[in-house]
């Protein structure tokens, strides 16, 4: 669904409004843009996995303008960019896109502060959501197991206590296992939560999720009689054994190392 944009719930700025010259949009050859190692971070381990990840996918509709600001000698100080423009670089490219401020360097580094500082982060589940729209054959995996046992991923942030039957936000935890275990037994694992008791809502959690799944992946006689696992599942309380486990109390569960399957 397509919405327009809406500042009015927003508070207004009640600061005085001095933007400075309007920035100028160009195409700047890549041999032209510099870094100033004062303000500049270095391209950490984590960088460098990152600007590959932007190489070996790299596509303009994800490259934002790198913004720079002219410095003496007809050259450019990279504010934000680096690692973009890098990774144009492995893929042989020799200028990008940029925008162009008027800034000096006290400015420059203050853009660079403000602009890492103060990045929206994108969360988990707000990641899953877009690789469902981008069509992520992998996500849309999950998205089809999770459908099928009556779990929903939300979009935005809440607490455990605040979650309504079927929600979670284990996306990791649901890729994780969709990886190690397969559908099968992510499918079963999240029934034992959701098609149980009354629905166990706020327990759709990593480690439940995981710990299911490795249970199930360990004793698939389980799995293959699904009516009657989620039958016992009913008998079992989330709540006490989260709060056992909570409070470092391990008598809360059988010896179970030599117990058969029960009986129908």
């Amino acid at each position: 669904m397509l919405k327009t944009l809406n500042a009015e719930r927003f508070s207004k700025p009640v600061s005085d409004f001095s933007p400075g010259p309007a920035p100028v949009l160009n195409w700047i050859d890549i041999e032209k843009l510099v870094v100033d190692s004062e303000y500049q971070r270095g391209i950490s381990r984590r960088g460098i996995a990152n600007i590959g990840q932007i190489a070996e996918n790299f596509d303009w509709s994800k490259f934002a303008p790198v913004i720079v600001a002219p410095v003496e000698g007809g050259l450019f100080a990279v504010v934000d960019g680096q690692h973009r423009t890098t990774a144009a670089m492995l893929r042989k490219l020799t200028s990008v896109h940029c925008q162009i401020v008027q800034a000096d360097r006290a400015k420059q580094a203050a853009a660079y502060a403000a602009i890492n500082g103060n990045v929206t982060k994108t969360t988990h589940t707000q990641l899953f959501h877009a690789k469902m729209a981008a069509g992520d054959e992998r996500t849309k995996i999950v998205a089809s197991i999770c459908s099928a046992a009556g779990v929903t991923v939300i979009r935005t942030n809440t607490t455990q206590s605040n979650m309504k039957i079927g929600q979670t936000s284990a996306v990791g935890a649901l890729m994780r296992c969709q990886d190690s275990y397969g559908g099968d037994v992510l499918l079963c694992a999240l029934r034992c939560i959701t098609q149980t008791a009354d629905g166990n809502s706020g327990y759709l959690r990593s480690t439940v999720i995981e710990a299911l799944c490795m249970v199930l992946h360990d004793h698939p006689e389980w799995q293959a009689q699904e009516d009657v696992l989620l039958r016992h599942m009913g008998k079992f309380s989330f709540p006490d054994a989260w709060e056992a486990i909570a409070a470092g109390r391990d008598k809360f569960f059988p010896n179970t190392q030599n117990q058969t399957w029960p009986n129908a």
